[in-house]
C-alpha cells in the first residue's frame, strides 16, 4: 500500500487516527475511488508495520463514518457514496463560482448520540416561547423595531441583571450587561479587545473544549494551558505563566466536571488583583446542579476583575444565539462599541421574547422541569455504566449534562470510540481536549452527553459501550 502514501508519525502516537486520516484524504482528493477494494487488516498492518488492532480500529472508524463498506466474502471497499471534493465551478470570467454546494451524502444521525454539549431540543418550550413573543409584540412600540442598542435592548438587560443576581449571585446591573450571540461571540470579542489592549498571553484550562481551542488560537494571543486537578485550576501554575488573562469554567469544569474549590476561588481572585488581570468566567452548565447547592459565580466576588459569560444555548436552544457578558463598566463599554462597529447588535424580537419569558416566570419553570429530566437521565446512565463498565471511573456527576468517564486500565481510547461508533453509539474521546504534553499521561476517557436521549436508550447505549470496551480487552 505504499502507493497510497499513508505516512505515519510514530512519535505522535494515535496511529489508528493517522491511518484513518490518510484514507479520508485519499478519498477526498480522488486517489481512492468508490468501489476500490482495500487490503485486509492483516496485510495492511504488515505493510505499515503496525499491530492489526490499529488497522482494525481505523477501518471500523471509517466504516462508521460512511467512507468504507465491509461485506462478508467481498472484503472492505471504498463506499459508493464516498466521493472526492469538487473544486468550485468557474464562472464565465474565470472566477470560481462559490454559490454551488459541494455534493455530500448527508450522514444519518447515530441511533445513540452521546456527544457532549447537546441539550434535549425536543423539550424547547414552544408554547411558552410563543406566548412570550406575543406578549412582547402586543406592547412593543414601533420605534423598538429599528436597529437596537449594540449592547442589547434595555428590557432584556434589566431582566438578565435581576435573574443573574438572584440565581448566580452576580453583581449585575443593566449597564454591565452586554447581549451577545452566545458565549462564543462574547469570548471572541473579549479576546480581540484583550489583544488591542496589549495582552499577548491567554491562560486556559488543561483539559478544555477542543471545539473552543481553534477560536482561542485564532485570537492572535499565545494560549498557555494550565493544569486542572481535583480542586480545579492550579492557580500556582497559572501565576508561573506570566499571563494576565485566564479563561475558566469554575461552576462545572469542561470536560472533567470539577467544581473550583473555595480555596482556589480565593487564590484566583487574589491572582487577578496582584497582576492587574482579568478572569473570563464561562458559566458553563451553571443552570443544572443536582447533588449540591449552586455555587455563586466568581463575578459576584470581584465584579471589576471578572467577566461573566453565559447563554441560553443549553437551557433553551443553541439556535436562539442569545448570550451575555456581565463585565466591568470599562469592558462593557468597549464590548458595546465592538458590537456597534461589527454587527450592529443582536436580533431584537428574540431579545424581547426572552425578556418576557424571564419576567413572567416561564424561564424558571422550564429550568426546573429540565433539571428533573436531566437528573433522571444522569442517574440512568451512571447506574448503567456501573453495571456494564465496572472498571470505569465516572466523574462530574453533580452538575451539567455530561459525564467524564475514565476507562479501565489498558483500554485504547481511539479503538473504543471506533468500536462504539460501529454499533451506533456516538461518543467523544477526551485525549484531544488535553494539551500534547499531558495527553500521553492522561487516563483514557470518554465524555458522554446524556441530555438528548431518554432513559431506555441510555441503558442500551451503556450496554453497547460496555461491549465495545470488553471487545478491546478481549482482543
Amino acid at each position: 500500500m505504499t502507493d497510497l502514501h499513508l505516512p505515519l508519525d510514530r512519535s505522535a502516537g494515535r496511529l489508528a487516527a493517522q491511518i484513518a486520516a490518510g484514507f479520508r484524504t485519499a478519498v477526498r482528493t480522488g486517489r481512492l475511488t468508490a468501489g476500490t477494494r482495500l487490503p485486509s487488516s492483516r496485510d495492511l498492518a504488515r505493510d505499515l508495520d503496525v499491530s492489526r488492532g490499529v488497522v482494525v480500529a481505523a477501518y471500523e472508524q471509517l466504516t462508521a463514518e460512511g467512507f468504507l463498506v465491509a461485506r462478508r466474502g467481498d472484503g472492505t471497499r471504498i463506499a459508493p457514496l464516498a466521493r472526492p471534493d469538487e473544486p468550485p465551478a468557474a464562472s464565465s470570467n474565470g472566477v470560481p463560482d462559490r454559490t454551488r454546494e459541494l455534493r455530500r451524502a448527508p450522514a444519518p444521525p447515530p441511533p445513540y448520540d452521546l456527544w457532549p454539549g447537546k441539550p434535549d431540543l425536543s423539550a424547547f418550550p414552544r408554547e411558552r416561547w410563543i406566548a412570550a413573543a406575543r406578549a412582547a409584540l402586543r406592547t412593543l412600540p414601533h420605534d423598538a423595531l429599528t436597529y437596537p442598542d449594540p449592547a442589547g435592548v434595555d428590557a432584556l438587560r434589566a431582566e438578565l441583571a435581576g435573574y443573574l443576581g438572584r440565581v448566580r449571585a452576580a453583581h449585575a446591573d443593566p449597564g454591565r450587561v452586554v447581549i451577545m450571540n452566545g458565549v462564543a461571540q462574547g469570548l471572541s470579542a473579549l479576546l480581540r479587545l484583550l489583544r488591542s489592549a496589549g495582552h499577548t498571553l491567554l491562560a486556559a484550562e488543561d483539559p478544555t473544549s477542543d471545539r473552543q481551542l481553534p477560536m482561542l488560537d485564532a485570537s492572535g494571543l499565545r494560549v498557555l494551558r494550565v493544569p486542572v486537578d481535583a480542586d480545579g485550576l492550579d492557580v500556582g501554575a497559572l501565576a508561573r505563566t506570566g499571563a494576565r488573562a485566564v479563561l475558566v469554567t469554575p461552576a462545572h469544569q469542561y470536560p472533567t466536571g470539577v467544581v473550583l474549590s473555595p480555596a482556589r476561588r480565593a487564590e484566583l481572585i487574589a491572582w487577578a488583583r496582584d497582576v492587574d488581570g482579568l478572569i473570563l468566567e464561562d458559566d458553563y452548565d451553571a443552570e443544572f446542579r443536582y447533588d449540591r447547592e449552586p455555587v455563586g459565580c466568581l463575578q459576584g466576588v470581584d465584579p471589576d476583575r471578572v467577566v461573566l459569560l453565559g447563554s441560553v444555548s443549553k437551557s433553551l436552544a443553541p439556535a436562539l444565539r442569545l448570550g451575555w457578558a456581565v463585565a466591568p463598566p470599562s469592558v462593557a463599554g468597549r464590548l458595546r462599541a465592538h458590537r456597534g462597529t461589527t454587527d450592529l447588535g443582536a436580533p431584537v424580537l428574540e431579545q424581547y421574547a426572552l425578556a418576557e419569558l424571564i419576567r413572567g416566570g416561564g424561564y424558571d419553570r422550564h429550568l426546573r422541569t429540565m433539571r428533573r429530566r436531566y437528573r433522571s437521565r444522569r442517574d440512568a446512565l451512571a447506574e448503567a455504566l456501573d453495571v456494564h463498565l465496572p472498571g470505569a471511573v465516572v466523574r462530574g456527576v453533580s452538575a451539567g449534562i455530561h459525564l467524564y468517564v475514565e476507562l479501565p486500565r489498558g483500554c485504547d481510547e481511539d479503538a473504543v470510540v471506533a468500536r462504539a461508533a460501529r454499533t451506533g453509539v456516538c461518543v467523544a474521546g477526551a485525549r484531544s481536549m488535553w494539551s500534547p504534553g499531558r495527553a500521553g499521561h492522561a487516563v483514557p476517557a470518554l465524555v458522554l452527553g446524556y441530555a438528548s436521549l431518554p432513559e431506555p436508550r441510555l441503558l442500551k447505549a451503556a450496554r453497547l459501550l460496555g461491549q465495545a470496551v470488553t471487545e478491546g480487552a478481549g482482543g
